[in-house]
């Protein structure tokens, strides 16, 4: 809102949520990470949603977010020995995690320093998933917190 507040000022606060409303998705999907991280952090490898020696959640990325990985399960923090899970987060309203998801995030695992073909991998979806791979949903990250 900050940067549309002279817009709103001007009468043109219709610019601004239309603004608003072009960039919600990848904004949503943005704020809903560390969130998602939060909660994958408190289920732990105990419950048995994560992979055994998981103690440690974050994300990978470069400078040209090519790869960019959601979320990368680990032993430890901040400099991890063994990598322990590798996923991604797609947070839309009507679309779930498919197999063109799925192959990205297995391009993404292999690119990614200290995992490899046998890193597991985790889809964290809203809507679902079509593909063959683990999958937690907004019910299950609830539970981190009951």
């Amino acid at each position: 809102m900050g940067p549309g507040i002279p817009a709103i000022e001007r009468g043109r606060g219709d610019r601004v949520l239309g603004a608003i409303r072009a960039s919600w998705t990848s904004w949503r999907g943005g704020a809903i990470e560390p969130v998602i991280r939060e909660a994958l952090w408190r289920l732990g490898s105990d419950g048995g949603q994560l992979p055994a020696g998981t103690d440690a959640i974050g994300g990978y990325w470069i400078r040209t977010n090519d790869p960019e990985i959601d979320i990368v399960g680990a032993d430890r923090a901040p400099i991890a020995k063994k990598i322990t899970l590798v996923g991604s987060v797609k947070w839309l309203e009507k679309e779930p995690f498919d197999n063109r998801d799925l192959a990205r995030l297995v391009t993404h695992r292999s690119q990614l320093p200290g995992a490899d073909d046998t890193t597991p991998l985790l889809a964290v979806t809203r809507r679902g998933c079509t593909a063959d791979v683990p999958t937690l949903t907004p019910e299950d990250l609830h539970d981190a917190w009951t």
